[in-house]
C-alpha cells in the first residue's frame, strides 16, 4: 500500500540520497531526458539541507521511496536569483517554490501527483507564503526524441489553479542522454496565488 508522508528536518536530510535517485530515473525520460549524476544531486540538494523552511513529500511503496516531491521559500532555493530574474512580479520572499514531483511510472494515476501539490501548498500557506511557483521544462515539439503518446501535464497543473507567468522563462544547463556537454534549455515558469 502506497503512503505519502511529509517529512522536514533531519528526517528530509535523510531522505535526499533516495531523492537524488528518484530524479536521475525519473528525469532521464521526456522532457528532461537528463543524464544525472549523484554528484550534481548532492550539490543541487544542498539547499534543502540548508534551509529550515524546507519540505519533502514522500510516496512509500512499504519502506521503498517511490515518489517525491520538494518545496522550500524561493528565497533559499539554489536556483533562486535565475528564476527571481525572470521578473515574477510578486516579491521573492512570497515565494514558496515547488521544485521537483518525480514518481515512478508504475505510480502515476492514482492521486499521489495532487497529494504531492496539496502538502506543499498547505505547508507554504501555514509559513504566510501567498504564492506558490514551479519551472518546468520546454522542448521543441517536433524534437526527434519527443514520444509520440507524450501528454504535456499543462491540464493537471492547470486544474491546480497554476498557470505560466508570461515572459517568465528560466534557462538552466544540464547533459542531455547521449550528450556529451551541458546545454542550456529553457524552462516556464508556472504560479498561482495561494
Amino acid at each position: 500500500m502506497t503512503e505519502v508522508r511529509v517529512l522536514t528536518g533531519a528526517a528530509l536530510e535523510a531522505a535526499l540520497p533516495q531523492v537524488a535517485q528518484l530524479r536521475i530515473a525519473v528525469f532521464r525520460d521526456w522532457p528532461y531526458l537528463y543524464a544525472g549524476d549523484l554528484a550534481h544531486e548532492a550539490q543541487y540538494l544542498q539547499s534543502y539541507r540548508d534551509s529550515d523552511r524546507a519540505i519533502l513529500v514522500g510516496a512509500f511503496d512499504g519502506a521503498r521511496m517511490i515518489g517525491a516531491a520538494t518545496g522550500t521559500p524561493l528565497a533559499d532555493h539554489a536556483d533562486a536569483a535565475q528564476i527571481a530574474g525572470c521578473g515574477l512580479g510578486v516579491p521573492v520572499e512570497r515565494i514558496f517554490y515547488c521544485a521537483e514531483s518525480v514518481l515512478l511510472p508504475g505510480y502515476r494515476g492514482h492521486g499521489i501527483g495532487h497529494l504531492f501539490f496539496d502538502q506543499r501548498e498547505a505547508f507554504a500557506r501555514a509559513r504566510g507564503f501567498t504564492h506558490a511557483a514551479f519551472c518546468a521544462v520546454r522542448r521543441p515539439a517536433d524534437h526527434p526524441q519527443r514520444p509520440a503518446d507524450y501528454r504535456p501535464l499543462d491540464p493537471f497543473w492547470r486544474k491546480r489553479g497554476y498557470a505560466p507567468v508570461e515572459g517568465a522563462e528560466a534557462v538552466f544547463s544540464w547533459k542531455d542522454l547521449g550528450g556529451d556537454r551541458q546545454s542550456e534549455k529553457p524552462l516556464q515558469v508556472w504560479m498561482r496565488a495561494l
